[in-house]
């Protein structure tokens, strides 16, 4: 086996700050009882974890309260607590095609079953949104726009602040997904008009998977994803209206939460400005590296145009999951191939038939590794 050169940061970061594990072996040993049910000493730290974390975090975007940040165990499941959790029967969504299928199916189910309506807004091959049609749709009053901050597949960064506003304006609720762009790429709810932000502890926040949260405007009241104890209110029937224990219904992933508080600390002292500059010049050493091999096409942004560290590519001679399959059984490379979870990002640039190979680059990554890439490929498609 030789060594692995993980490029797979896109998925989940790898490997995770030394901080991070020491983080949750404090926790592990010195406050693993269960915060908000108990007044004795552990529990009480336990509550101080959860506590801290969300403060770090309404640091890092720029949130007033933080209370209105409630955990989760990743971004699909903050996604579905507030898509389900607003959107009743005949309301207008308005999204775009380079979403995840953590947005695009739930909005289907509900589609499905309570008859909401759904436009997705075309994009370019460099996974631009079509402004034009974008507004003509917001003409129509949805009560929802959703939109990623960065594709997934393309690496492209969507104009967030400008689409904010602009749903504002037609006096829609706007629900942003950061799993590409939390601790990449610097977030302010407020400055951005954000109403809604679902985002990932495992990915650019550094902290380990199972981890995630969602923060929900004091303006937006959501139904609960989840009905149970939540250590408060005890005696009503009804799921406490207090936040956040309204959306936090059972025993919180405490031990993952103090490693999300380290990363992120991690995140603050590194600085979100240096990781995506770091990020991005490894994403132009990809494209410098690989753009000349005959038969390959690198998807998404142009060189020198803004993006995080993804670099996804197709080639018409080899199959994109046979590349990846050689990369890691031949050259010890991990990356993904497929479809990404993004099937109408793959109709946008016309790669449905094909899936894609991603390479993503992280905090950590080299220029080394970067080139032992570049080498691989050249060599498995016979540049």
């Amino acid at each position: 086996m030789k060594p692995l050169v993980y490029l797979d940061h896109a998925a989940t970061s790898w490997p995770k700050p030394p901080e991070v594990m020491l983080a949750m072996q404090k926790a592990m040993d010195e406050a693993a009882a269960n915060p908000g049910r108990g007044s004795h000493q552990m529990a009480v730290k336990a509550s101080r974890v959860l506590f801290e974390s969300r403060r770090v975090l309404s640091r890092l975007f720029q949130v007033h309260n933080p209370n209105d940040v409630v955990f989760t165990h990743n971004t699909t499941e903050a996604l579905n607590l507030a898509i389900k959790g607003l959107l009743h029967e005949g309301d207008y969504v308005v999204a775009t095609m380079v979403e995840h299928n953590s947005v695009r199916r739930p909005l289907e189910f509900l589609k499905r079953t309570l008859g909401i309506r759904v436009e997705y807004i075309p994009v370019d091959s460099q996974g631009n949104v079509d402004m034009q049609k974008l507004r003509s749709a917001l003409s129509r009053r949805p009560k929802l726009v959703v939109c990623t901050h960065s594709s997934n597949l393309l690496g492209s960064i969507l104009p967030i602040a400008e689409i904010g506003e602009m749903a504002h304006e037609q006096g829609a609720i706007f629900l942003v997904d950061a799993a590409q762009s939390a601790g990449r790429l610097e977030i302010d709810v407020n400055a951005m008009h954000v109403d809604l932000l679902a985002f990932p502890g495992h990915k650019g926040l550094l902290g380990p998977q199972g981890t995630g949260g969602l923060y929900i405007s004091p303006s937006v009241d959501l139904e609960p994803f989840l009905h149970g104890g939540t250590g408060s209110q005890s005696e009503e029937i009804e799921q406490p209206a207090v936040r956040p224990d309204r959306y936090e219904a059972g025993t919180p992933n405490t031990i993952g939460i103090a490693g999300l508080k380290a990363g992120v600390t991690k995140v603050f002292e590194l600085t979100s400005q240096r990781i995506y500059q770091h990020e991005w010049s490894l994403t132009q050493q990809i494209m410098d590296g690989i753009e000349d091999i005959p038969g390959l096409r690198i998807l998404g942004p142009d060189k020198g145009e803004p993006r995080t560290g993804i670099v996804s590519f197709v080639s018409t001679e080899i199959d994109s999951s046979r590349i990846a399959f050689q990369l890691d059984r031949e050259y010890g490379i991990a990356v993904r191939a497929g479809m990404h979870c993004t099937p109408l990002a793959h109709e946008a640039v016309d790669t449905l038939q094909t899936g894609a190979v991603r390479a993503s680059v992280g905090i950590d990554t080299t220029a080394e590794e970067v080139e032992l890439l570049i080498s691989a490929v050249k060599n498995i498609c016979g540049a």
